[in-house]
């Protein structure tokens, strides 16, 4: 996820799958829209459809959610 340039063609599902592993709680909104929090820092994001990858400022979005909580790439 943090290789440079930023991956183009990673599943969404994917994302969401670290976010929880690492104690992400997860709240569900209004269509397509998610939103994820650990340790107080929160980040909202939606959900690409019907494509089931994520567009390059996803991936970089959720980088940055990643290093807000701690995560050292």
């Amino acid at each position: 996820m943090f290789s440079l340039p930023t991956p183009a063609a990673l599943e969404w599902r994917k994302i969401e799958a670290l976010f929880v592993a690492l104690g992400a709680k997860v709240s569900e909104g209004n269509g397509s829209r998610v939103r994820f929090e650990i340790n107080q820092v929160v980040a909202s994001f939606h959900r690409p459809h019907p494509e089931k990858e994520a567009k390059v400022y996803q991936v970089k979005d959720a980088m940055a959610f990643l290093i807000a909580v701690g995560v050292i790439p």
